[in-house]
């Protein structure tokens, strides 16, 4: 399945993957759910958030219940960049002067903790998901990008996030490729194969007791002390139940009003000669996210590819979410790959694929309890940051479970804005996505009248 980058679109897109370039069908495959079964809690959602809210419960003797309606990391959770970065990424203009500087900081706590959390589950559970504590660069491409960079900084510095601002000389002497012209770096977390640390937290819960049902999407919920969820076969009851569904939660009737789905792409290439690599550069194998109004993530893979992902994302009417493919994302992304790695050229694409994320206008978690009794607890809004928050939220979704608050719950708790009915939301959507591609269009044009 070699496709040079230079063809054009169609034959990108002949690399399309349907289940992301991570994962593949387990051959473990757990049975799907007969017949009436009760539990202490049901997680719906086997990704990060599902599985690891599963695996903190079952360790304090909760008997758990997990639905998956494919198989566990066929969602989101294996088809990301494998970035486990903590508050580098965020944009904390979005949210400072709404929820005010203490709240902020409180935030981007979370943030940062969630790369601790999660390399601490990596030695617990035994986990190997070639992860690289290299830490991330948010990186500019173009000069004029810089005051953008340093005001970004800036903001999180006084929020509490750690940052060192990399001028061009520093990011030569790293050995950075020359695209990148300079940017601001987080020295705590860096990149991870994201399909093997969810399979890894599979194969965890597997071994803890954890009952789970793949090829079990839920088809309803009822509310009450005891919530009973149905299935095609069967149904769960339990005094609890948690939605860790991200950008699918508005298909089952919560949170249509809060967030938004959006497809994510990404093309992964053809694994790199030693030659190649040489001409890159890039020791640390850094990830790096560059600072357009829609981010380009570039990385390279424990098996020496090149993965780009993000560049452009789409919105589905009515927050569906096909599983289809973008060929203009595909072919967009070919296209910063081109530009970005020049020595490259002509390297096979190995596989594209894509995948949504869910995000809210002010583009913080969406975590919270429904129902009249509280005990649905949900949670959303990864905005592409899953790797770490998600990770994270299973330990608060599951202390909230037993009865106390994590403070970085609290926290996360405010006024999240609300969406805008259809089709006003088709059109603010995809009119915003348009602008920002234009504006992000605008500054490699620029790139390229300086090359």
């Amino acid at each position: 399945m070699n496709k040079v980058l230079e063809a054009n679109v169609d034959t990108v897109t002949g690399a399309y993957r349907s289940l992301g370039g991570w994962v593949e069908k387990p051959t473990d495959l757990q049975p799907a759910l007969e017949g009436d079964i009760s539990a202490d809690v049901v997680v719906v959602g086997a990704g990060f958030a599902g599985l690891s809210t599963a695996l903190e419960l079952a360790a304090g003797g909760a008997e758990v219940v997990v639905l998956e309606r494919d198989f566990a990391g066929f969602g989101a959770s294996g088809r990301n960049a494998g970035y486990l970065g903590g508050s580098l990424g965020i944009e904390f203009e979005f949210f400072h002067k709404r929820v005010g500087h203490e709240k902020a900081r409180q935030i981007v706590s979370f943030y940062d903790e969630g790369v601790t959390y999660v390399e601490r589950r990596l030695a617990e559970l035994g986990i190997d998901c070639d992860y690289n504590a290299s830490g991330n660069i948010r990186v500019g491409v173009h000069p004029s990008q810089e005051k953008k960079v340093r005001k970004a900084m800036q903001l999180g510095l006084e929020l509490g996030s750690k940052t060192q601002f990399l001028d061009r000389a520093e990011m030569r002497a790293r050995g950075i490729p020359p695209a990148f012209l300079f940017g601001y770096a987080q020295q705590h977390g860096g990149t991870l194969d994201p399909g093997k640390y969810v399979m890894g937290l599979r194969r965890a819960a597997l071994d803890a007791g954890v009952k789970l049902y793949e090829n079990t999407p839920l088809l309803s919920y009822s509310e009450g002390s005891i919530v009973k969820c149905v299935t095609e076969r069967g149904s769960v009851s339990a005094p609890y139940l948690v939605l860790a569904t991200n950008a699918y939660t508005p298909q089952l009737g919560l949170l249509r009003d809060k967030v938004v789905p959006l497809r994510v792409s990404a093309i992964e290439t053809d694994p790199l000669s030693a030659a190649q690599l040489d001409t890159l550069g890039w020791p640390g194998r850094e990830g790096l996210i560059t600072a357009h109004w829609t981010m380009e993530s570039h990385r390279l893979t424990a098996r020496n590819t090149l993965l780009v992902t993000t560049k452009r994302l789409d919105y589905a009417y009515g927050s569906q979410t096909p599983n289809v493919p973008d060929a203009a994302a595909y072919g967009a992304l070919a296209g910063a790959l081109n530009e970005r790695f020049p020595t490259l050229r002509g390297l096979g694409i190995r596989a594209c694929w894509s995948g949504y994320v869910s995000m809210a206008y002010d583009a913080l978690p969406v975590v919270g309890e429904t129902g009249a009794q509280q005990n649905i607890l949900h949670t959303a809004g990864c905005s592409g940051h899953g790797v770490a928050t998600q990770s994270l939220m299973g330990l608060l979704l599951a202390e909230r479970i037993r009865g106390s608050e994590h403070p970085l719950l609290s926290a996360l708790r405010h006024k999240t804005p609300s969406t805008l009915p259809e089709p006003l939301q088709w059109c603010a959507v995809k009119s915003a996505l348009a602008m920002t591609n234009m504006l992000d269009d605008r500054i490699n044009r620029k790139v390229r009248k300086r090359a």
